[in-house]
């Protein structure tokens, strides 16, 4: 599984601009269809919210192929 690491600039970064800054969605609708598909898991969660506010300590998994930390 690939690891990426990312920091958050800020309190926290919305889901769906996760998926677009760190590059496993092209576009906004791209990351919607990934939420919606529910390949994203936070914390050992389903995660079905786009707009979800992820904040420092989550684990984001998409798909079973990507791991995000967030720091």
């Amino acid at each position: 599984m690939e690891e990426i690491e990312f920091t958050i600039n800020g309190e926290y970064i919305e889901l769906l601009g996760l998926l677009k800054v760190v590059g496993i969605a092209q576009t906004g609708g791209h990351a919607k269809m990934i939420v919606e598909d529910e390949e994203i898991m936070r914390n050992g969660e389903l995660e079905t919210r786009k707009r979800a506010k992820l904040i420092a300590g989550d684990v984001i998994e998409v798909g079973g192929e990507v791991r995000i930390i967030l720091k």
